[in-house]
């Protein structure tokens, strides 16, 4: 039993955000069934390659992609634009205690697939709703994507190295860290309402913006632009308030530091033979690390280019102070640690029985994260989840296929 266990949610949502959002939910137990355009489907069912690849080693039309966003939801192929799907979905709505959408703000109104329509069809109903912009303001109705959100919120404006430096200039990160954080956020704001629908018996509409999340997860450095009037800069791998926090060139290749404290660096300065540098006064306190940053920067990039990055990190790691070398992803996936904390999972698929992905970072003692499925195929579930929720009778179902409702 999941912790989410018997909660029902219907997910309306394509690409990233949204998708995210229910993953983590299915992740918990909970019973989320993916609504899906007849014919195409998600949108990231075409975002490949790469794509998954069967037991035998060939390429399937199953896009890396959308299986890394879909585990454990059932498929279910509806084309809301004709009345007779608008039904279904409806009906489906009725049954389910969540319902997650990131179509353009209001345009669900023209299907009756509005947060009005349905809570009044189920009061219960939570109605998540994910865009770029939040259902409100002069730009509520415009599309927004991650790339544009972590530009417009202010990320890339203190991602990558500065002006004048190799490589200088605003950078987005390399995952579609908005996407990702909004969809987390509105898991929480789900789970929230749920906790209050226990008191008071209602649902309630959670209206989640991505620029929303992106200028909340500034954290530390909005609050610096507060309490200065300056807005940060970037600083590539460096921290604004702290240093040493960086990466360092050894003989072979980079690895990081990031010292946190004054003892840290004391720490840090006699297990890299330097002890002389706790004690100058330009170096000995943080605030003065951060006013000379420069001067100690460049007596240790200078000074670690004697060894190499593993014997760095030995022997920085040895006085517990936090460091390590900088993966690619195939090495990031190969620590042990990660292997430890289990989170690469085989779940077998009906293409491949030894697909693997990497699992949920949620470890809970009672109720633990299962792996019961796969990212679906397109429509794969649509048969048992409308006999399981509506009824419908093998005859509806194959006349609503014949009538291209349901796919």
């Amino acid at each position: 039993m999941g912790a989410l266990t018997g909660i029902r949610v219907l997910d309306l949502s394509r690409v990233l955000a949204g998708p995210w959002c229910s993953q983590v939910l299915a992740d918990l137990g909970a019973d989320v069934v993916k609504v899906e355009r007849v014919g195409r489907g998600d949108d990231t069912r075409a975002w490949g390659p790469p794509y998954m690849k069967d037991a035998q080693g060939n390429e399937t039309p199953e896009t890396s992609y959308y299986q890394s966003s879909n585990r454990n939801k059932r498929s279910v192929a509806v084309d809301i634009t004709t009345a007779k799907g608008q039904e279904v979905v409806r009906a489906l709505a009725a049954e389910s205690d969540v319902l997650v959408e990131n179509f353009k703000a209001g345009s669900l109104k023209k299907y009756g697939l509005d947060y009005e329509s349905l809570s009044n069809l189920n009061p219960r109903l939570i109605y998540c709703s994910i865009t770029g912009f939040g259902q409100t303001g002069p730009r509520a109705q415009e599309p927004g994507y991650d790339f544009i959100i972590q530009g417009m919120g202010g990320l890339m404006s203190i991602t990558g190295e500065r002006d004048g430096v190799q490589g200088g200039g605003a950078q987005k990160v390399g995952v579609a860290v908005t996407d990702v954080m909004t969809g987390l956020y509105s898991v929480i704001a789900i789970q929230a309402a749920l906790l209050a629908r226990e008191k008071s018996g209602r649902g309630q509409h959670c209206d989640m913006a991505l620029l929303d999340v992106q200028v909340a997860a500034l954290g530390n450095q909005s609050q610096n632009y507060l309490s200065t009037g300056v807005s940060p800069g970037r600083y590539g791998n460096a921290h604004a308030n702290i240093v040493p926090y960086n990466s360092f060139r050894a003989s072979d290749k980079d690895f990081i530091i990031a010292c946190g404290n004054d003892s840290q660096f004391a720490a840090l300065s006699s297990a890299i033979g330097l002890p002389e540098l706790s004690a100058d006064p330009r170096f000995s306190k943080n605030e003065s690390r951060v006013r000379n940053r420069d001067a100690i920067t460049q007596i240790l990039s200078e000074h670690f280019k004697r060894d190499t990055a593993e014997a760095w990190v030995k022997k920085i790691s040895n006085v517990r102070v936090p460091v390590g070398l900088i993966n690619d992803i195939a090495d990031a996936l190969a620590e042990p640690q990660v292997d430890a904390r289990g989170m690469l999972v085989n779940i077998p698929h009906s293409l491949n029985p030894d697909f693997k992905m990497v699992g949920s970072p949620i470890h809970l003692s009672d109720t633990p994260v299962e792996y019961r499925r796969p990212a679906p195929l397109l429509g794969q579930d649509t048969n048992d989840v409308l006999t399981e929720y509506l009824g419908l009778s093998p005859e509806q179902l194959s006349q609503l296929k014949n009538d291209g409702v349901l796919g």
